[in-house]
């Protein structure tokens, strides 16, 4: 993070196009099916027993996530609308900040407008936008928290609010679903490595240096350890008052939800591992019947090309981070690596292909950091431009199932199972 940030073209326009565009399709047709479908049979009733019933159901998740969906029943109805609208805007908004993030940590223009492109394709957040989950809240305040983040470092006269903001956007993540734990400490770890590798002095004192000039190790201690810890706190508030609620002891409360996690056992037929998320083998049909008038199906799969070409653009980003000091491409190494290696150790028996949705962000930074480098070898640039191309004609080849488009017949469906894994 070298260059002046003003003597670059903000992509800002285009990023806004390409989030509105991805915005209409994802509320498009939104209502279809007219009934719950996967986990939204979980969390809506969850939604509905906060908001009728003055009741917390659905207790391993945090609380702030149902809370949305609660008010958004109250706002809109308990509907099609209701149960989804919450969720296609955090999904939009997740685009849109990370896009932010990507400019603000690489000031890369096609690296931005590619990655724009390759996110809104790459099949996992636009299937994630349209359900009534919990993840697509954790997504958005995830991103925004990893762009303020970089903001900061780019434009420290800023620096501190910003991160204020990131401690905010990081306690809000966690309070919605604990997918979002393992990337908590990363952001203060890595100010501290920054200023360990500055040799200051006065370490914990000295606001000199990068990452964020005239913030000190303490002063960042407080945005991004204890503000983010505050936060998640403040979010089981409305808890305190529901009838089987958390109690008065929220230690013991998220002990009893950690217990919850790791209680689940019984084994489940979309159950995958992390090997097949990385191998995108392992999908999950989040809806195949008859409904609304004709047989329709919602595949959790990720785009088949750049699911695969982002291991390998991941490895160079590795390499060009070391090598060429490249922060940007090596923090997108080490979120990706934090966000799997999680679940080589989460105490979570059972797991599944949504688990896979923090690391893809990332994974598809990789390759757009590794397009951008195509793009500024002019012979290249064709090839750079393949690249977000094919993940779009992909994405249009196989949206029918990841839509709810209407199927001719029950077996239309076969011709887009590549593998037998698939079905």
């Amino acid at each position: 993070m070298t260059r002046p940030q003003t003597t670059l073209r903000d992509p800002l326009g285009w990023s806004i196009a390409i989030t509105f565009a991805f915005g209409m399709l994802v509320f498009w047709q939104l209502s279809i099916p007219h009934k719950l479908y996967f986990d939204e049979i979980h969390y809506i009733p969850a939604a509905r027993a906060l908001l009728y019933e003055g009741r917390l159901v659905n207790p391993e998740h945090p609380l702030l996530g149902k809370l949305i969906l609660a008010a958004s029943l109250q706002l809109l109805g308990d509907g099609p609308a209701g149960w989804r609208v919450p969720g296609a805007l955090a999904g939009t908004w997740t685009l849109f900040a990370a896009m932010r993030a990507l400019w603000f940590a690489s000031c890369r223009r096609f690296a931005t407008l590619a990655y724009g492109v390759l996110l809104a394709t790459g099949f996992m957040l636009f299937v994630q936008s349209r359900i009534a989950m919990l993840d697509s809240f954790m997504l958005a305040f995830l991103a925004t928290a990893v762009w303020q983040a970089a903001a900061a470092c780019r434009e420290p006269e800023t620096g501190r609010w910003r991160l204020a903001l990131t401690g905010v956007m990081l306690g809000l993540a966690l309070g919605a679903k604990w997918n979002a734990a393992p990337l908590l400490p990363v952001f203060g770890l890595a100010f501290l490595a920054a200023r360990l590798a500055a040799g200051r002095r006065r370490l914990l004192t000295s606001r000199r240096g990068w990452p964020v000039p005239g913030v000190s190790l303490l002063e960042a201690a407080l945005w991004l350890g204890v503000v983010p810890l505050l936060v998640y706190a403040a979010t089981f508030l409305p808890g305190y008052g529901l009838r089987d609620g958390i109690g008065t002891d929220l230690l013991s409360h998220n002990l009893w939800m950690a217990e919850l996690q790791s209680s689940v056992v019984t084994a489940h037929t979309y159950q995958s591992s992390l090997s097949q998320w990385v191998l995108n083998t392992r999908p999950i049909w989040y809806l195949f019947e008859e409904v609304d008038g004709a047989w329709r199906g919602i595949v959790m799969l990720g785009n088949p090309f750049t699911a695969l070409a982002g291991l390998p653009a991941l490895a160079w980003c590795a390499w060009r981070g070391v090598r060429r000091r490249d922060m940007a491409a090596l923090g997108v190494v080490v979120l990706y690596t934090v966000s799997v290696g999680f679940w080589l150790v989460a105490d979570k028996p059972i797991q599944f292909f949504y688990h896979y949705l923090v690391p893809q962000l990332t994974l598809l930074a990789a390759l757009a950091l590794a397009a951008d480098a195509l793009w500024q070898r002019r012979r290249w640039r064709a090839a750079a431009l393949a690249i977000p191309l094919a993940s779009a004609l992909l994405f249009a080849w196989f949206f029918p199932i990841l839509g709810a488009r209407p199927l001719a017949e029950v077996t239309t469906y076969e011709r887009w199972m590549w593998l037998d894994s698939w079905r």
